[in-house]
């Protein structure tokens, strides 16, 4: 049972009261996980007296599982329950004892009140790139440079030709360049050259992650000189790839490239259905969560550098250097509000929409979660802790209104454009021509074994 102690503006504080069968059963599961897995000589597993296990384990182990078992459950049921979407919380638990009810305060710090402009109306705009033939061939065009073959040729450097190269000094070594691939100044070095001959390649100055490296030169022997083989576009072609034959390549090839397409499409949707939101937002958004946000952010590159090998005052220096940390820390303050500004929207969508996540639904993402991460869903609760888990939901509970809101738009722009068909074919004999769109990303789909 959880009840409002009291709210001043952004700032709560409630109670949650656990009934004393809440506590007992949560103790029941903590005792019969660790007699199933705690091993003790002289006792078969699940048979040695809680005194032998709390022995060899500790009373406070048993109490701490017990809490955060209770923490879990009952701070996110709380939240909901009390209509709350808490920013961050602080949790006081008070004593644990079995056969008796256990209570804890939560002091917080909700999200502002945020006002959407009317969206019901909005007409998106990005659409799923056009799939033409010129796109497909396109497509199989490059599987077929992917797959080429090199042998080796008795003739000068081609432009499209693979070289295996040996560098000179103590640093050097053997590696082959690809010239269609290479950078101009290698390319240029090595067209026209024969294997056996020693080439003295220019690099021009350049930047390479946090060095300048001044114009230099570097010799090289040509080892190996070999001619790209493409395949011919067949049924052979189509085999090597484990299709049964070149149509149905072709036709599970346009299918992956439509998916594609339309996943492009539905991301650009949301991203502008999102944007606008945030564009007619009225919020007065307070700058501790505009900070602590940044903050929770910085973290994350830190972490990010850390793992490497780059410790964050070394890379602070080198920024400073540059004369970059100011635009880093402006960059960082900048995208800190604009995610600020996405949760919130999101969060008032989803309000706004009444939309709920049942147990159910939670419970079976936590699971599909914890199995992705190779962990028990009980694992998975206690790393995370009762803010990561309202978390959380709290984002599946944005997620599912977005979806929501989503489907709304494309049934009202589904019925607007039904209507504008109509009233073209009434005034025009003449088809609309479709509009044409391409994209980089659907041109290199990787097909695999259908």
């Amino acid at each position: 049972m959880a009840e409002l102690m009291s709210r001043e503006g952004n700032k709560v504080e409630f109670k949650v009261t656990v009934p004393a069968a809440e506590v007992n059963r949560a103790y029941d599961q903590v005792w019969a996980g660790l007699a199933r897995d705690v091993r003790v000589p002289g006792f078969r597993p699940g048979k040695a007296p809680r005194k032998v296990i709390e022995g060899r384990v500790g009373k406070g182990y048993v109490e701490q599982e017990v809490r955060d078992r209770l923490l879990q459950t009952h701070y996110t049921q709380a939240a909901r329950e009390l209509k709350l979407s808490l920013v961050d919380a602080t949790i006081d638990p008070q004593t644990l004892q079995s056969g008796q009810s256990f209570e804890f305060m939560v002091k917080g710090e909700t999200y502002p009140e945020v006002k959407l402009a009317d969206w019901s109306g909005l007409q998106l705009s990005a659409a799923a790139p056009e799939i033409t033939d010129e796109v497909l061939e396109r497509t199989l065009s490059d599987l077929r440079e992917r797959n080429a073959t090199f042998e080796s040729a008795e003739r000068p450097i081609e432009a499209s030709d693979q070289v295996t190269i040996e560098e000179e000094g103590e640093d050097g070594g053997s590696y082959p360049v690809y010239l269609d691939v290479a950078e101009a100044h290698v390319r240029d070095a090595l067209l026209g050259k024969t294997k056996g001959d020693t080439v003295t390649i220019t690099v021009p100055a350049h930047s390479h992650g946090d060095h300048e490296h001044p114009e230099h030169t570097v010799t090289v022997t040509v080892v190996d000189v070999k001619t790209k083989q493409l395949q011919e576009l067949n049924d052979e072609f189509a085999s090597s790839l484990n299709f049964d034959s070149l149509e149905r390549l072709r036709t599970d090839l346009k299918a992956e490239l439509e998916r594609r397409a339309q996943q492009e499409g539905d991301a650009g949707r949301r991203e502008e259905f999102i944007t606008a939101l945030v564009d007619g937002m009225e919020a007065d958004i307070p700058q501790a969560l505009l900070d602590r946000r940044r903050e929770s952010m910085m973290e994350e590159i830190k972490d990010d550098l850390g793992r490497q090998g780059v410790k964050w005052d070394e890379y602070e220096s080198f920024m400073q250097e540059q004369g970059k940390l100011d635009d880093f820390l402006a960059d960082l303050s900048k995208n800190a509000e604009t995610r600020v500004k996405r949760d919130l929207v999101l969060e008032r969508l989803a309000e706004d929409l009444k939309v709920q996540v049942s147990d159910a639904e939670f419970n079976q993402t936590m699971n599909a979660l914890a199995q992705a991460n190779g962990l028990s869903a009980a694992e998975l609760s206690k790393q995370l802790g009762p803010n990561g888990i309202n978390s959380y939901y709290i984002s599946l509970t944005r997620e599912k209104g977005l979806q929501q809101a989503m489907t709304q738009l494309a049934g009202g722009q589904s019925e607007q454009a039904s209507t504008a068909e109509a009233n073209t074919a009434e005034a025009s004999a003449e088809p609309a021509a479709p509009e044409s769109a391409g994209t980089e990303a659907t041109e290199q789909a990787d097909i695999t074994e259908s």
